[in-house]
């Protein structure tokens, strides 16, 4: 088979990675892909969104498959546009029509979603421009912290988790009134916050069987200890201790089979990821949002996991047969470590020369902002490397990782020490 990947960061070097270890392909495009996805396959100039241009070559280039890694293109409907036209219809997109895409693409539809189909969830309200002042009483019925998140996409950075009152007023009218995230936050779902510690629970679906992939959890702050600014993710751990049998199984009934029947009973054709972020409330799951990508760079500790093709996977969602498809999964650990640009997620350099990466051992370098200047790996983004590791234990995998992100150097070089640490609670 000819695959083409749509996307640039560490998810797409994963999803590439992964590919190029499968009998049944052929050759590997990545659109626009990154140094390191120039390694396991061939890059392509095009932009994600630039359908067009996705189309042409799809056709010069007889693609058997195109799958998408961002969200940006499905939510933009590309899934729609293959079907309407009659010379790619039957070329398989891996990702959700439009309509599906919305549970990413508006925060507002998703909860609505939830609700219509009895999926636990926080308590919320949604407000626009015109409800401002209702919105800033809203907030006085909730207690401290306060959960704002724009409505629309926001590259990873549209929520905010004031602490006081008083800032989460002042968030709102900033959202609101000075159009803060832009058009992402002309409406803003206000959430009660839910209390607990968070996870990534992934599904892979044909739009009736399923399979669930290795639970992940993520770390969104800038800083160690969590504060600072939210990012993309600074790092990612799967398995993860508490997310046992019997809570996937209360995820599974409680979350997953809801889900997947709600979007069936509206019509809605669902090939592809479903990413369920969830917070474990005393043992019961809820909802705080969902993806409808694979999540980065939880992507770069899950997928390593998968022993089974994850090409032949592919192919059980394009033909309705996912169900028939064996799924294995490595029981070791999996830790990733996210380095970044310094200065990250404000402004930042781009264009920095990276060494090193010879030196790296026992461990895989997933590229995410970079690319190829000449014979130079350079920075090209705020996210530049995920370190993924396996470890028999937790800690093992996270020493390789470190030790590894240690040695690859370029100016400004900055990663978080302590993913993981609230973790080994688990283990003592």
């Amino acid at each position: 088979m000819t695959i083409l990947i749509l996307g640039s960061g560490g998810r797409e070097h994963a999803f590439a990675w992964k590919l190029a270890q499968s009998k049944k392909l052929g050759k590997l495009y990545i659109a626009p892909g990154n140094a390191g996805t120039a390694s396991v396959g061939t890059n392509v100039d095009i932009s994600v969104n630039d359908f067009e241009a996705i189309k042409k070559f799809v056709l010069e280039n007889a693609i058997n498959m195109v799958v998408v890694g961002p969200e940006d293109p499905l939510v933009k409907g590309i899934y729609d546009f293959f079907q309407a036209d009659a010379q790619l219809k039957n070329i398989s997109v891996i990702g959700p029509q439009k309509a599906g895409a919305e549970l990413e693409g508006s925060k507002d539809y998703s909860k609505k979603f939830m609700i219509r189909h009895g999926i636990p969830t926080a308590r919320y309200e949604t407000f626009t421009k015109d409800t401002l002042a209702e919105g800033l009483k809203f907030l006085e019925t909730l207690e401290p912290p306060y959960v704002l998140k724009a409505d629309g996409l926001a590259a990873g950075k549209g929520v905010v988790i004031p602490t006081t009152l008083e800032d989460a007023k002042t968030e709102l009218t900033e959202m609101l009134a000075h159009a803060k995230f832009g058009a992402a936050s002309a409406k803003v779902v206000i959430e009660e916050f839910l209390k607990g510690i968070e996870l990534s629970v992934f599904v892979l679906t044909d739009g009736n069987s399923y399979k669930i992939l290795p639970a992940a959890k993520d770390y969104k702050r800038i800083g160690e200890g969590d504060k600072g600014l939210n990012t993309g993710g600074m790092g990612a751990i799967s398995p993860v201790p508490f997310a046992n049998e019997a809570f996937i199984k209360k995820v599974e009934d409680r979350v997953i089979i809801p889900t997947i029947n709600g979007l069936k009973k509206e019509g809605i054709v669902y090939k592809g990821f479903i990413f369920i972020g969830l917070m474990n409330d005393n043992g019961d799951p809820k909802v705080i949002e969902y993806n409808v990508r694979m999540g980065d760079p939880e992507t770069e500790s899950v997928i390593p996991r998968i022993k089974s093709d994850l090409l032949d996977l592919f192919e059980g969602v394009a033909n309705g047969n996912l169900n028939e498809k064996t799924f294995e999964v490595d029981e070791r650990f999996a830790t990733t470590v996210m380095m970044v640009a310094g200065g990250y997620p404000e402004e930042y350099n781009k264009g920095d020369v990276m060494t090193g990466f010879e030196l790296v051992e026992g461990s895989l370098a997933f590229h995410a902002g970079t690319k190829q200047n000449g014979n130079d790996v350079v920075t090209n983004g705020g996210r530049v490397i995920a370190i993924t590791s396996f470890g028999n234990t937790m800690e093992e995998a996270l020493k390789k990782s470190f030790a590894n992100a240690d040695r690859i150097q370029y100016k400004g070089k900055y990663y978080r020490r302590d993913i993981g640490k609230d973790l080994e609670v688990y283990y003592k």
